[in-house]
């Protein structure tokens, strides 16, 4: 995402990179992907305190968020930050104080909020009536250096964590209804993570309208292919599923790309004639010009963008990322506990 992101900053008018920032080789890997010629750094601290940014992105491992953006918001820094935005609840809420108290943007990184067609997958939800049934997944088969990174992710949060905020933040969108109960399960099925840590998890969601919902998220290289791609809701007037023929073939589980890749809805009409057959055919929503991976990234930069020069407020923005994660956590709490957790 950090790659990502900078081939953004690159491309757009109003950035200019003044420096990148990483502990290993892949800071000079991006300076030769980019032309050569910036600053590079593996200390955060340094880099900040020598380049003097107006702004700062953290797309590093969820362990480094809080510290990382606190001392962006210190120096006097707009901050765009990778999802979650912290590793705890509490250290999410704190990246917030400071981002209010700096008079700073904070822009969290929930690239579906960006994506044309999965705005269209929650807004067709609003015609589905409530209650609401969603269900939704995201397991990824990994191996080499895809493999290293999940594991690296999984030494500070759990999958249904790391990446069900995404999600979660989807299901709201769709019920506009608060969570009121959640339960979860999860799986350690390697010993090559930590010990207190599980590789599989899969969570259930009840909202006060009635609503429910599940997620379930799996990394590593025993996780089933066949098990990628659920992305679907229906409620009492039908349903919307989103059907990825070619993101979610074999080989894709793992792949970034395929991971917001939609390529067709599927609006289901719930609506019986007299015969009691559907009066009304599914409709095909096509998808194929939607945008790549970069496209998406260089839509949230350009919305981060337009959040300084016209000084957006960012509350309900800032709100929702923690109260998603907030949601996260309850789940992985259920995880360890065996419980339901009542929010």
């Amino acid at each position: 995402m950090g790659s990502s992101h900078a081939q953004a900053y690159h491309l757009l008018e109003g950035f200019e990179i003044c420096g990148i920032v990483s502990t290993g080789k892949s800071k000079e890997i991006l300076n030769e992907k980019l032309g050569g010629g910036f600053a590079l750094f593996s200390d955060f601290e340094e880099g900040l305190e020598q380049t003097k940014p107006d702004a700062v992105c953290i797309s590093t491992y969820p362990d480094t968020h809080e510290a990382f953006a606190v001392k962006s918001f210190e120096a006097g820094c707009h901050v765009f930050i990778e999802k979650p935005v912290a590793d705890s609840v509490a250290g999410a809420e704190r990246v917030v104080e400071a981002a209010v108290k700096a008079g700073k943007k904070l822009v969290v990184g929930y690239i579906l909020r960006h994506h044309p067609s999965w705005e269209k997958f929650v807004a067709l939800s609003h015609e589905l009536g409530k209650p609401l049934v969603m269900r939704m997944n995201l397991n990824q088969q990994s191996e080499t250096s895809m493999w290293t990174l999940h594991r690296n992710l999984m030494k500070s949060l759990s999958p249904i964590v790391d990446c069900g905020v995404h999600y979660i933040d989807v299901m709201c969108q769709m019920t506009r209804s608060k969570p009121v109960q959640v339960y979860a399960i999860g799986a350690r099925l390697t010993d090559e993570i930590p010990a207190d840590n599980y590789n599989y998890g899969q969570l259930q969601i009840r909202f006060a309208d009635g609503s429910v919902g599940w997620y379930e998220a799996g990394w590593g290289p025993m996780i089933s292919e066949t098990a990628f791609f659920v992305k679907d809701v229906f409620g009492p007037k039908g349903s919307v599923s989103i059907v990825a023929k070619e993101a979610g073939g074999a080989g894709k589980s793992s792949s970034i790309e395929a991971h917001t890749k939609t390529e067709s809805i599927r609006f289901h009409h719930a609506d019986l004639d007299a015969s009691e057959r559907f009066a009304k055919p599914d409709e095909w929503i096509n998808l194929e010009d939607e945008p790549d991976h970069q496209e998406l990234c260089n839509r949230e930069q350009r919305y981060f963008l337009k959040t300084i020069r016209e000084d957006i407020d960012l509350t309900d923005h800032m709100q929702d990322a923690v109260n998603s994660l907030r949601i996260a956590f309850a789940c992985d709490e259920s995880v360890r506990t065996g419980q339901v957790v009542i929010l």
